[in-house]
């Protein structure tokens, strides 16, 4: 079983698999402990803001939830991470200046 996903005009496959495990392996980023590996996506604020408000009024369980990383700092970013049903961990993210996205 499996089921795909459409994240802004690109393909994402989740395959079902009962005897995965979620990963365990985290990185410590401006006070949260982000999973690695995972996926990201990087979506407009407006579009952002929108999925933010879906996931938490659906009752998703995140991993590090809706909020700022890095305010005021080099590489700003709204950030949110969750995992999808086959244990992979994402990252959906946005900036007010796309500028800041590969900034450190």
């Amino acid at each position: 079983m499996w089921v795909d996903f459409n994240l802004y005009g690109h393909q994402f496959v989740c395959h079902l698999n009962p005897n995965l495990r979620e990963h365990l392996h985290h990185n410590p980023v401006d006070g949260h402990d982000v999973p690695v590996p995972h996926f990201g996506v990087v979506l407009s604020m407006e579009d952002w803001t929108a999925l933010a408000e879906r996931l938490k009024s659906s009752g998703i369980n995140f991993v590090i939830p809706p909020h700022i990383r890095f305010k005021g700092e080099p590489g700003e970013q709204a950030t949110m991470f969750f995992y999808d049903p086959s244990g992979n961990a994402l990252e959906f993210k946005a900036f007010n200046d796309i500028g800041q996205l590969f900034a450190t």
